[in-house]
């Protein structure tokens, strides 16, 4: 199976996860920019409100084309309880690309609300399988035994 694992990651604690999933596979990652900058507390502010609003963003463009892939792991962050503007993006302007689909998340608190039946729902695909990751345990390094179990289900 040819994979590839595309993430967005406003704080980094996504693109651990993302990368971490990527090595687990042997398989190539991409990560997805968002070209409105979301950084200090107001971007964390207002990325949450736009991520509840389903708002698209513009994102940077992509060196991986997900249509030569067999599966395409997709990775977001939680933003109030919903998944990331760029990873929305991301998914609705590939979605007739996608073979497969699995879905991983980091969340600083509590769990992913419906950020993996927004994915679905976005992609019109179901996911093989999914990874829900506290940002804390990303951060400590103490999601690597998550991660394999994950890997090993996809491959």
């Amino acid at each position: 199976m040819k994979a590839l694992v595309v993430y967005y990651s406003r704080t980094g604690n996504t693109r651990k996860a993302g990368e971490d999933i990527a090595r687990s596979l042997k398989c190539d990652s991409e990560e997805i920019i968002d070209r409105k900058g979301r950084g200090g507390p107001l971007g964390y502010l207002s990325a949450g409100k736009a991520a509840q609003k389903k708002e698209l963003t513009e994102i940077g463009p992509l060196q991986k084309d997900p249509a030569k892939y067999d599966m395409v792991i997709i990775g977001t962050p939680i933003w109030g309880s919903s998944l990331s503007c760029a990873t929305r993006t991301y998914l609705s302007e590939n979605k007739s690309k996608f073979k497969k689909v699995a879905f991983f998340c980091t969340a600083g608190g509590g769990s992913n609300g419906s950020a993996f039946k927004d994915m679905e729902e976005v992609c019109g695909k179901s996911p093989k399988a999914t990874l829900e990751l506290a940002a804390k345990e990303v951060a400590e390094g103490e999601h690597i035994q998550k991660v394999q179990t994950f890997a090993k289900k996809l491959a």
